[in-house]
Parts: structure tokens; C-alpha cells; sequence
């Protein structure tokens, strides 16, 4: 199958990729559940040595710079008490961390969370961390720019391989709030 974004060799269906998947993410598509079936996800691989959005616009399509999605894991903080979210933003922007991300969680600081902590409590690889399959009861930020995209091109949990996504589908996923202006 061809890829809608992007000039890769080959999308794969992320239900026919789940030995490609890191376990949160291959989890989370045997329970989708969404409006977009699950066969409309795709996998498509890539070098991970070319993981980084602009050598990777580079590589595999300048369709790709305005496709792409970005997540970051932040951890906002009030009363003692941490939240940990994940932010989804167009990787033209960047996530409006202090200001629309400190509202919508309604912390009195946010900060980028640990590479560790964000590893270890997503349970996938740093450069790769994904909104799909996250841990339950996260606040999942999306940036209403990718939402409205036919196809997204976002992380797969793993340095290797992306995902492409319809930005509807995202919108779907447990904990989803859309959000104009996430990124700036």
C-alpha cells in the first residue's frame, strides 16, 4: 500500500504491524475502538538515524513539514501534586507550554517532563513517544491544526517507523481535548 504523505517505500495497516509496534502502542490498536478504523492507521518505516523532523523532511518528502505532529510529555505541577500529559502540536510550532498547556491543566507550573520519567511511564522510546497508547487517565493536548489534517505523520513509540494518521482519529483517543493554539 501506498502512503497518502510523504515518499515511502511502503504503509502498512497498523493492525498488520503490531510486531513493528512498541507494546503500548500495539495494545492500544487491538482496543481501538474509534470512528476511523483501525486499518486506516498506517505504519511506515523509517531510519532512525533520520528521526528528526528536518533531516526527515529531508529523506522522505517536503509534504512532510507541514504533516507532521510533534508530542511532548509535560509535567504540570499544583499543590504538591504532578499531572503528566502528553502535548500534540503541528512540528512547524511549539507547544505553548506556560501558557495554553499551564491553563488546561490548571497547574500553577509546567515544565518538559524528564527524559526518564517520560520514558519510563510511557513505555516507549524517547524521539518516538506517540499519543497512541498512552498510559490511562493522561490528558492527551491536541493542537486543533493537526486534528483538522486528513493525514497526520506522528511518532511510533520507537525512533523507527512513524505512523500516519487521519487527524479525526486522534481526536478519538481516551483523554483527547482539542485545543486551538496549543502551538505557537
Amino acid at each position: 500500500m501506498r502512503a497518502p504523505i510523504g515518499n515511502f517505500d511502503e504503509a502498512v495497516p497498523l493492525p498488520k504491524a503490531l510486531d513493528l509496534l512498541v507494546p503500548p502502542v500495539a495494545e492500544a490498536v487491538r482496543g481501538w475502538r474509534g470512528s476511523v478504523p483501525a486499518e486506516d492507521l498506517l505504519f511506515v518505516d523509517s531510519d532512525p538515524e533520520k528521526a528528526d523532523t528536518a533531516v526527515f523532511v529531508e529523506t522522505y518528502g517536503a509534504d512532510l513539514a507541514e504533516a507532521s505532529a510533534n508530542c511532548v510529555i509535560v509535567a504540570g505541577r499544583r499543590g504538591g501534586e504532578t499531572t503528566l500529559a502528553a502535548v500534540l502540536v503541528p512540528s512547524t510550532t511549539r507547544a505553548d507550554v506556560n501558557g495554553a498547556v499551564r491553563r488546561q491543566l490548571g497547574a500553577r507550573k509546567v515544565s518538559f517532563a524528564p527524559h526518564e520519567t517520560a520514558v519510563r511511564e510511557t513505555g516507549m522510546e524517547y524521539g518516538g513517544i506517540t499519543v497512541l497508547g498512552l498510559p490511562a487517565g493522561w490528558p492527551v493536548l491536541l493542537d486543533a491544526a493537526v486534528v483538522a489534517r486528513d493525514h497526520v505523520l506522528i511518532g511510533s513509540g520507537a525512533r523507527r517507523g512513524k505512523l500516519i494518521v487521519p487527524g479525526a482519529a486522534l481526536a478519538e483517543l481516551p483523554g483527547a481535548e482539542v485545543l486551538a493554539g496549543l502551538g505557537r
